[in-house]
């Protein structure tokens, strides 16, 4: 009889929370759904299936007959329903309270509506700290998923990988299985044969040896080129035509029927780890180049064969050093979620609004939008915006559980960003304020929550490994899925539109520049600063009253070498929409004359998209909010957004020395990667006010400002254009 080989082949599909419904559509009739027809065709196929939380919520609402599908397979024997963390969050960045929540509850949302009994789970990206085996498995949970390369980086030889082993915390052990790294890259972009040849050396090597293929399910016909490879071109077909003709052989196990029939390897402790890429896309540009040449030189070298395995990037947490604001979010929500936990240990008498709360805080966790490598994430708006959503649903509810209604404002300040500096948070009713005072005193997030939205969901230019190839132009860029194909440039001349900011995108930026500077200069980044007061460190005062808070960020620095004083408040008031900002600019010498402009950003609100303008003090229209303006003197601006009904009305007084304000406006763009190719992507809208400062006879400028966040913008009719153009997740 020839030698055997078990195969294990789990699938993962996921569309994260605030795809657009069009986008997973698409992925569902060009990937899930022909999928799951040739797995029913083929009746000796035994698959494992994760359809992450998200994604299964959407089918039920758009394909119930989809999962009714799935359910059948499952009471069959022939597909195991894989369980995870409800809205696919990384489970490293979760406490143990969030981790054990979103497991328990998408296994009893599984068992519920598909009558599985989910004994293992996907973990998002297989991003593995030791730490988290033992709320694994207090979750009810026997066994997961990892790379190879968790395995390798322990210092296991690849001819231990071909079984499963046990990993054990804090006394809890879980079965984990290795995903071969060989089989992710030949399925489904090498020839089927190819595939089955790695069984077979597999099978030959060690008769019964375990072989694991898991990986995304939008290879098999979402991403580029694949449906037509998959299923037009028959691969899929012939793939699973080969493994049931080498039944005899290669035998398809489900993981739990391994766990239960099969004694483990032994027990390993896997390192903080993920797979082999996403080690790499966490460092930055350079690192991150250095350690891609660094593993194909040891690959290449007979001599250090042996060590490659071990050079690897870095931790998936350094993320949040790589983006600002993916620590931000991530701060959002743990402030969220420390509250929630606070809630119940009170033993809140409004149980719904904590649930809700509850539910909120876990979709605010999904992944995607925390983390950037071969696909849009971080730089994707919609999905950044999407977990404010949530984040600032959950702080609502959390809210109604409290009993807290009506006008009401309050300050809190702490070490919101785990900077080791302290934060302001302004809280209404109406608006939450985050300011940053060792940060150029800016406004870093400004949320409306009628509108479940945070203004501030901006993304800083910066740059990224792949930009040597988008600066390279057309046909020098290599596709990420299939690199002997050249990338696809969806926007014309993207290589003359790689640009990076030097500064935070925020609000309340403070800049000082040439006098004479042209507008031009500033959009595209080509002027200098001339100040210290951008990125400088400010003190801060809170002052407090019953209904009014105000907020006082004073700096000495200088502008050319100029020292003088620049204090700026902002005053939030409960029951009000609007923060009252005044500039005030003392011990300016008498020959004083520089030009200062305070920077604004507008995040969430696209560009050239029908319903969504600039407008003068009047109501006109300025164009849409791509638009670059220059108006010479302006009292006001207002960006109007009447799909997400917010009217953003910017208004000054006059200077003290009688001067009206300049104002430009430009929209930043990033030039990002996803699996279609680069992108030019619409990140926010600056507002930019300027004025020229000449003192007063007592040394002294300013010039007081209003930010209304109000509703009422027009209506959005069934005449008006769609929403603006959008790229998959």
């Amino acid at each position: 009889m020839a030698p055997t080989v078990r195969l294990v082949f789990v699938v993962h599909d996921h569309q994260p929370v605030g795809n657009f419904d069009d986008v997973i559509e698409r992925a569902y009739q060009e990937s899930y759904r022909p999928f799951l027809d040739l797995v029913e065709r083929h009746a000796g196929i035994r698959i494992a299936m994760h359809t992450s939380g998200p994604l299964a919520e959407w089918l039920d609402r758009h394909h119930p007959d989809y999962l009714d599908r799935l359910a059948a397979l499952a009471a069959t024997g022939r597909l195991e329903i894989v369980g995870g963390a409800f809205y696919e969050p990384v489970l490293a960045m979760l406490p143990a309270r969030d981790r054990i929540g979103q497991i328990t509850r998408y296994a009893a949302w599984l068992e519920r509506r598909l009558g599985a009994n989910v004994s293992g789970m996907w973990v998002a990206e297989r991003v593995w700290d030791p730490g988290m085996a033992r709320d694994i498995a207090q979750a009810g949970i026997s066994w997961t998923i990892l790379d190879d390369a968790h395995f390798k980086a322990a210092g296991l030889a690849d001819d231990q990988l071909d079984r499963h082993w046990l990993t054990e915390g804090d006394g809890a052990t879980l079965a984990v299985f290795p995903v071969s790294e060989r089989l992710r890259y030949v399925i489904p972009f090498a020839a089927p044969e190819a595939a089955i040849d790695h069984l077979r050396f597999m099978a030959t090597r060690r008769p019964g040896a375990l072989a694991v293929f898991g990986d995304d399910g939008e290879k098999f016909g979402a991403w580029p080129d694949t449906h037509r490879s998959c299923y037009e071109e028959g691969w899929l077909t012939r793939f699973f035509g080969l493994l049931e003709a080498n039944a005899d052989w290669i035998r398809m196990c489900l993981p739990s029927e391994v766990v239960r029939d099969q004694s483990p390897a032994g027990t390993v402790w896997l390192p903080e780890c993920s797979y082999r890429e996403m080690t790499e896309w966490v460092l930055p540009p350079e690192p991150q180049l250095a350690c891609i040449a660094a593993r194909q030189a040891a690959e290449g070298d007979r001599r250090l064969a042996g060590v490659a395995r071990f050079i690897r990037g870095g931790s998936w947490r350094n993320f949040r050093l790589r983006y600002p604001e993916a620590n931000e979010m991530y701060a959002r929500m743990m402030a969220v979620s420390t509250r929630l936990d606070r809630l119940r240990q009170a033993g809140v008498t409004d149980r719904q609004a904590l649930a809700d709360a509850e539910l909120a805080l876990y979709r605010g966790q999904c992944n995607c939008s925390y983390w950037h490598g071969a696909f849009g994430g971080i730089y994707l708006p919609h999905l950044r915006n999407a977990v404010y959503h949530e984040l600032i649903a959950a702080d609502l509810a959390a809210d109604r559980a409290e009993g807290r209604t009506g006008p009401r404002i309050d300050a809190l300040v702490g070490d919101f960003d785990f900077d080791g500096r302290p934060e302001i948070r302004l809280a209404s009713d109406t608006l939450d304020a985050w300011l940053a005072p060792a940060k150029g005193g800016m406004l870093y997030e400004l949320d409306l929550h009628a509108q479940r939205h945070n203004i501030l969901a901006t993304l800083d230019r910066r740059p990224e490994a792949y930009h040597a190839q988008v600066l390279a132009g057309p046909g020098a860029a290599r596709s990420i899925v299939d690199p002997a194909q050249a990338a696809r440039f969806k926007q014309a001349g993207l290589e003359r539109l790689v640009r990076y900011d030097g500064w935070r995108r925020k609000s309340l930026v403070d800049h000082f520049w040439d006098v004479d500077v042209a507008a031009q200069a500033i959009i595209e980044g080509a002027t200098l600063e001339r100040g210290d007061f951008a990125a400088g460190e400010y003190v801060a005062e809170v002052h407090r009253s019953p209904d009014r808070i105000a907020v006082t960020l004073t700096r000495t620095g200088n502008a050319w070498g100029i020292p003088f004083t620049l204090a700026k408040s902002i005053t939030m008031a409960a029951g009000s929409s609007a923060l009252e900002i005044a500039y005030q600019l003392t011990d300016l010498p008498a020959d004083f004359r520089q030009h200062l402009a305070v920077e604004f950003n507008f995040a969430g609100l696209p560009a050239t998209a029908a319903g969504r303008f600039f407008a003068d003090e009047a109501g006109r229209e300025l164009g849409e909010l791509g638009s670059h303006l220059d108006l010479p003197a302006a009292r006001g601006l207002t960006l109007v957004d009447g799909w997400l009904d917010i009217q953003a009305r910017l208004t000054f007084t006059a200077a003290t020395n009688g001067a009206e304000a300049g104002v430009w406006t430009f929209p930043i763009q990033s030039v990002s990667q996803s699996e279609g190719g680069f992108e030019l992507v619409h990140q926010s809208v600056v507002v930019m006010p300027h004025w020229i400062v000449t003192p007063d006879a007592a040394g002294r400028w300013g010039v007081t400002l209003q930010l209304d966040l109000g509703r009422g913008a027009p209506p959005i009719t069934a005449d008006t254009p769609a929403s603006p153009s959008r790229s998959p997740a």
